[in-house]
């Protein structure tokens, strides 16, 4: 499912609306190789304060899980285009795993994100996936270890999601320096695809970090903070930054 080099566009299931995620979603298929759908949730512990807004503005909307199963569900009605599933762990462990995860692969769901699920406590998980064909990805920070980057990728079934830097997620003047650093050492130990994100907002930072060998970046804030800003009046500005973004993985040309 990953094409390299691949743009992983992120919105929050639900901000502001279910019906007007599927609308997203349908604009930004025409750009985005990979969808990353978050599930709302009340403690969004990895997110900055744009994101942690979308989550307030999606609960408040009454955004169920089984809502963005749905949404899922219908968004493959008109497209083949991966979606991944971000959450935290409470949500899945009050549906049960294996439920959890069997709705969601039965929705179109090609993967999932457990963003505070730790590797070693992965076991059940990864056993449900694998028995479902649910494709994974953990993350690792710009401070793991070499042993534990290589256990990271032999559990990531998709790609190996990348933390540009310490800290949460939110857009940023210019990608930092960790997140190269973090990137070539990935390369010298990892099999699976690399996409890197928190921080990446611009096609610069998609071309910079595409040159220094990334397969794939991940942009979000960015994304959710025109959604926060034009509400369910955001395709257009979402397809313009879209676009925007998109020339950094082919140098203008696209």
């Amino acid at each position: 499912m990953f094409r390299k080099p691949s743009l992983i566009t992120f919105i929050t299931a639900g901000d502001p609306n279910p019906k007007a995620t599927l609308d997203f979603m349908l604009a930004l298929d025409g750009y985005a190789d990979v969808i990353e759908l978050g599930i709302p949730f009340s403690d969004p512990m990895a997110d900055g304060e744009t994101i942690q807004r979308a989550n307030v503005r999606a609960l408040k909307a009454g955004t169920k899980v089984k809502d963005v199963f749905e949404i899922v569900r219908r968004f493959r009605e008109h497209s083949n285009t991966p979606v991944v599933l971000m959450t935290y762990y409470n949500p899945v462990y009050r549906m049960g795993v294996e439920r959890f995860v069997r709705e969601a692969k039965e929705s179109g769901a090609n993967g999932m994100i457990i963003v505070d699920l730790p590797l070693e406590e992965s076991r059940e998980y990864l056993k449900i996936c694998n028995e479902h064909g649910m494709g994974t990805v953990f993350l690792a920070a710009p401070n793991t270890p070499d042993d534990r980057l290589k256990a990271i990728d032999e559990a990531s079934s998709l790609f190996v999601y990348l933390i540009s830097l310490y800290g949460t997620t939110g857009a940023r003047e210019k990608i930092p320096e960790t997140a190269f650093k973090l990137l070539r050492r990935a390369k010298r130990v990892c099999r699976k695809p690399l996409a890197v994100g928190f921080g990446v907002s611009s096609s610069d930072h998609v071309a910079a970090l595409i040159e220094e060998g990334a397969d794939g970046v991940v942009v979000g804030s960015a994304l959710v903070k025109i959604i926060e800003e034009f509400g369910w009046e955001a395709t257009d500005e979402l397809v313009k930054k879209v676009k925007e973004l998109r020339k950094g993985l082919t140098g203008g040309n696209d």
